[in-house]
Formats: C-alpha cells, structure tokens, sequence
C-alpha cells in the first residue's frame, strides 16, 4: 500500500472510530400507566424520583404514559403480563408482590399508611364529635375494590364499601353512599383540590395509621430494570437527594396534617409482606400523632 492509500485507510478508520464514539446510547422506553384523569398532580413526585434514579443507570431511560388510561387494577394486569406497561407505582400487599416484581424502597416513607377521612363539609362536626375507635368503625368508608387498604379496614372491624372506580369514589362520597374517604396525608389536599364541585372537607380529627410500603413495581422477569431502579433509589438516598426531593413534595402536606392533634387510631396490616425493609430506619419518616 503506497503513501497515498496508506493515508486514506487512517482517514476511514478514524472516520469509522469517530461515528461508534459518537453514536448516541439507544434510547429504552419505560411505560408507566397514564392517570385516570388529567392534571392528576400525585403523578409528579413518583416520575421525577423514577427520572433522577434512573440518571444512574448509565443508560438513555424514557419515560412515558402509556397510550390508554386504566384503572389501577387494569395497569396492573399490564403490568404482570408484560403488555403495555413497564413500571407502576402502588401499595405493597403480599399477594402484589407474587405476581410482579417489587423494588422494597418505600418511595412514600411509609405515609401512605398514614390516613386522614375526606368527609362532606356537612359533616365537619359530626366526626370533629368522634373520640373512640368504636365510633370510626361504625361509620362507611369507600375505597377502589381492588385496593389493598379494603383488606386491612375490615381485618380491623371497619365497615367498607368498594368500587371499581377511583373517581366514583368522590361522587359515592359526595352523594352520601359513604361517610368518608380514608386518603394519606400526602395526597388528600391534592384531591380535595380537584373536587371543588363536590363540597369536600379534609377532617382535623382522626387519623387512622398502618404500616405499609408504596413501591415501584417491574414485571417479575424484568431483572435489569428493577436493577437500575434499585441502585439509582439507593444512591439518591446516600447523597441526600432522595430527602430533599421528598421534602419539596410533601413537607407543607406533613405540616398541614397537624398530627399531634389528631385522634389516632392504630391498625394492624395482615398483608404486609414479611421481606418489607421495616429495620432499615432510614427509610421510614417517624412521626407522632
């Protein structure tokens, strides 16, 4: 080869070396399921924690909505057969964590076992008069028929009514089919907001508190996802970002919740998977009603 092709051979080779540097990282999809109406504000803190974990992975994740909105339940059969969604954040129960894969790092600190009734502003007196835990049994609570908080409520004498609709819920609510809405300190307000039409009324008395865990959830086969979501969360925990990001989310909500001077009552969760991380304090908010 004389000087001439000699020279042209580096030039391709360089080229060629150039183009697989530059080469952008392929782009990997991650579907979570589009909520069940629009401008639903709890859907924030979820997918910008899932975002910046995922910034550790070395990889080009994006994240998107799926292309139809669904009913927890449904997103979650998605889910486990590995049709459509690829992650879904919700309420650990022992028989969830069968079918999909769940990352234990409760990304809500345990609050979402930390539960305040939405009640009508008709009836702000009447439960601002309960004081016993007899008083809270005998009256309705709603919540989704799929959801595991209908199991816990009656393994501990509540009366619940169900329904498969998450917004039929402020309408049961609204409508007097049930006398209240047990929803966690960290999205109550949000959706009281969003039923301005429905003469909502957060209640300043109660709390009802068991413990649980709302996780991000993978399908069971899908190992290098809840890998990268796992190590991402860890490090974010480490450096203090997991914190501050909680923090920017849901402080004011703690604060407003007043929980010394609520009523609280303590319930028993029987669905509440023996491997949940309850000895790893650094995960948990401890707080005192």
């Amino acid at each position: 080869m004389d000087s001439r092709g000699m020279a042209a051979w580096v030039a391709v080779m360089c080229l060629l070396s150039w183009s697989v540097i530059a080469a952008p990282p392929v782009t990997v999809p991650v579907i979570y399921p589009q909520p069940e109406f629009s401008d639903d504000d709890r859907q924030h803190y979820p997918i910008e924690l899932l975002e910046l974990a995922l910034t550790y992975s070395g990889k080009n994740y994006l994240l998107q909505p799926s292309e139809l909105i669904s009913s927890q339940l449904r997103a979650l059969k998605k889910l486990e057969s590995g049709k459509g969604v690829d992650v879904v954040w919700t309420m650990t129960s022992a028989k969830r964590e069968e079918r999909i894969r769940p990352i234990r790092i409760p990304i809500d600190k345990g609050l979402f076992g930390w539960r305040v009734p939405l009640i009508r502003e008709a009836d702000t007196g009447r439960f601002e008069g309960i004081h016993n835990r007899e008083s809270v049994q005998a009256l309705l609570a709603g919540q989704g028929h799929d959801w595991p908080d209908v199991g816990i409520l009656r393994h501990n004498d509540f009366r619940v009514v169900t329904s498969g609709s998450y917004l039929g819920l402020f309408k049961m609510l609204a409508s007097g089919r049930i006398d209240y809405f047990p929803r966690s300190i960290v999205e109550i307000w949000i959706e009281k907001e969003h039923h301005p039409d429905k003469h909502l009324q957060v209640d300043s008395n109660l709390l009802l508190i068991y413990p649980t865990a709302f996780y991000f959830f993978v399908h069971k086969d899908n190992q290098v996802l809840a890998r990268d979501i796992e190590v991402g969360l860890e490090k974010l925990i480490a450096n203090g970002e997991f914190n501050k990001l909680f923090d920017r989310h849901y402080g004011d909500y703690i604060q407003r919740a007043k929980l010394s001077q609520r009523r609280a009552f303590k319930l028993d969760n029987p669905l509440l998977p023996q491997e949940t991380p309850l000895d790893r304090a650094e995960l948990w908010l401890q707080l005192e009603p």
